[in-house]
């Protein structure tokens, strides 16, 4: 098993990829803590956690808060001794309008999760990390990380962010035997792009994921294991020399010329 015996924290758990890679991460042996704002959904992936595993252990925290982010440090290393893994993945997304007419208050609030929250996450993990000497941390970003998307200002700039924050902390940590690598999923099937489809399109949601199918050259959208399956090799020792990268899981969306969604 690739993380046996390993201590890894998943931000935004409750939801479908956080729940796809906590699952993969105990059948890989390592012991979770798990974080989200919705206790609820969380709950839902702690009841699957614990049909495999019972080192798992919940804290509710807002990853915006400095306090609320430095409580869940603080309870890993209380439960469990230190911190290997950080699977840095909480965020939302947001209205979809063109950037002149995008509501301020909702773009503060999308850089804020998305952006402010992946810095807070790796600020207090790093900070264990390098007494430690050794660790992996992997960020949610996406395919719009590196590229434009029409409407979707916040989110752009917000991914963009957090492809910037991975590359400075891996330079910065490399030395110190601590790994900083991001994931860049095209469309995966979860309950937020469902929830994002009915929003665009309430009377023909699949219209949507149509759409997203037609951009990406495998022909389909990716399942949570996919995304899964990555970020359990990025957290192992099998990618050891791998740092500071930007690994897109997207049926080849990124190496593809496409048309913009409009």
């Amino acid at each position: 098993m690739r993380l046996e015996g390993k201590v890894a924290i998943i931000t935004g758990a409750g939801g479908g990829l956080g729940r796809a890679v906590a699952e993969r991460f105990a059948n890989e042996g390592a012991k979770l803590v798990l974080v989200d704002l919705n206790e609820e959904a969380a709950t839902q992936t702690i009841e699957v956690i614990k049909k495999i595993t019972s080192d798992v252990h919940f804290v509710q925290a807002n990853v915006t808060k400095k306090d609320e982010v430095k409580n869940f440090v603080n309870e890993a290393v209380d439960q469990f001794g230190r911190i290997d893994v950080f699977f840095n993945n909480a965020g939302i997304d947001a209205e979809v309008t063109a950037t002149s007419t995008y509501d301020e208050e909702m773009f503060s609030r999308v850089m804020e999760v998305n952006t402010t929250g992946v810095f807070l996450g790796m600020k207090y993990v790093l900070q264990v990390m390098q007494e430690q000497g050794s660790g992996s941390i992997v960020n949610t970003a996406s395919v719009h990380g590196t590229r434009g998307m029409l409407n979707r200002s916040a989110y752009v700039a917000s991914k963009h962010a957090v492809v910037g924050l991975t590359k400075t902390a891996a330079v910065e940590n490399a030395k110190q035997n601590i790994r900083v690598n991001a994931i860049a999923p095209a469309t995966i099937l979860t309950e937020i792009t469902k929830r994002v489809a009915r929003e665009l399109n309430p009377d023909n949601p699949q219209e949507h994921f149509d759409i997203m199918k037609s951009l990406i050259p495998a022909d389909r959208i990716g399942k949570p294991e996919e995304v899964a399956n990555l970020v359990n090799f990025l957290a192992s020792d099998e990618a050891s020399f791998i740092t500071g990268a930007i690994v897109p899981v997207d049926g080849g969306m990124t190496a593809a010329f496409y048309r913009a969604e409009s």
